[in-house]
């Protein structure tokens, strides 16, 4: 039987972390997709990445689905995606959903706390 700390290890075992640096160098240059995937009440409390799309992770099957109703235009195939959640497991499980799901550029900048500390751009 499987447990959290399985599908955690699996998950950075495939998707990149990258340093908070790294990630505010990503946001300066307008080329990545940057997603929050933690609940909308916990980015309500904090603030998220400045211009960060919200999808929860519990929606991100539907969200990523490209022939699905519930499809969001920004996650693309070809899109440079950087995830972000409050310490960074759910942004690795939602990472390695993505790459079962065919997302090539994904990877895990951790938690939103370690951004804001570190100076990179924030929103309400």
């Amino acid at each position: 039987m499987k447990k959290a700390a399985d599908f955690l290890n699996e998950a950075n075992a495939v998707v990149p972390k990258i340093s908070v640096e790294e990630g505010i160098e990503k946001h300066k240059s307008g080329k990545s997709v940057f997603v929050d995937v933690r609940d909308s009440g916990e980015i309500a409390n904090s603030g998220t990445i400045a211009g960060a799309e919200r999808i929860s992770r519990g929606m991100i099957e539907f969200r990523a689905d490209i022939g699905h109703p519930l499809h969001h235009e920004a996650l693309t195939f070809d899109a440079d995606i950087v995830l972000v959640c409050g310490a960074g497991g759910q942004a690795a499980l939602t990472g390695k959903t993505l790459k079962d799901m065919g997302y090539q550029n994904v990877s895990n900048v951790g938690g939103f706390s370690a951004w804001k500390d570190a100076g990179g751009p924030v929103e309400s």
